[in-house]
């Protein structure tokens, strides 16, 4: 049987769609830069960032629905199976956790891996920090920098809180004291832990089969098999 006709409407849209709405995203986070960062630019420009991401936003939700209509189920069982679909429409800034799902679906036309599984992990872990610090950074500092006794006033502080956060150190020299920036840095915190489990248990996991194989190929010192008894 044919690979295309095995596959589901819904798989043969989310392989057509997945890296066109990752480009969309990134357009959205670039938009998202400019209407937060470019407070000296003319009104016009910062209008036309609030515009490109809205028009980012009606494409989500258009995906989103062609996919639940594809899927052929009701609003909430479809929730229950592709509840980050809606995560990510509510909040476009989280779109970078759905890289794993990009690469699958691109791994689809391919007959093998093109990287190995820790390559894998680590990069989608290092890509998915970079660009999850990148938006908390910015969505922060919109909440904090005007906000009283706010410590996080200059982005600077923001992109140094964030880098905090997502590793964990934590110094709190910076924090958060808006309720939605706690929220932000909340969610930062649980992304943190989870890629930072992600990239220690892949690197141990390689250490230990790096060294699995070393020991496999070095000949016993006294002529006996390995994991002979003396």
């Amino acid at each position: 049987m044919d690979v295309d006709e095995a596959e589901t409407p819904l798989q043969r849209w989310e392989q057509r769609v997945e890296l066109p709405l990752f480009w969309g995203s990134l357009v959205f986070l670039a938009a998202y830069s400019v209407r937060v960062l470019a407070e000296d630019v003319d009104r016009i420009w910062r209008e036309l960032a609030f515009g490109v991401m809205l028009l980012m936003w009606l494409v989500f939700a258009a995906d989103f629905a062609v996919r639940l209509r594809l899927s052929g189920q009701r609003l909430h069982r479809f929730l229950r199976t592709h509840w980050l679909d809606a995560l990510v429409l509510i909040l476009p800034l989280l779109r970078p956790l759905r890289l794993v799902k990009l690469y699958t679906t691109l791994q689809r036309r391919r007959d093998r891996p093109a990287l190995s599984l820790y390559v894998r992990v680590i990069a989608y872990a290092g890509l998915t920090a970079l660009l999850l610090g990148w938006a908390g950074a910015l969505a922060v500092y919109h909440q904090e920098r005007s906000a009283p006794g706010a410590s996080i006033r200059t982005f600077g502080d923001s992109v140094w809180w964030a880098c905090e956060t997502l590793t964990t150190v934590g110094y709190g020299d910076v924090t958060p004291v808006t309720p939605w920036g706690r929220v932000i840095a909340v969610g930062l915190m649980i992304c943190g832990l989870a890629l930072l489990g992600a990239v220690t248990g892949s690197f141990s996991s390689w250490l230990i089969q790096v060294f699995t194989r070393e020991d496999e190929k070095r000949p016993p010192e006294d002529g006996r098999p390995p994991g002979a008894s003396p």
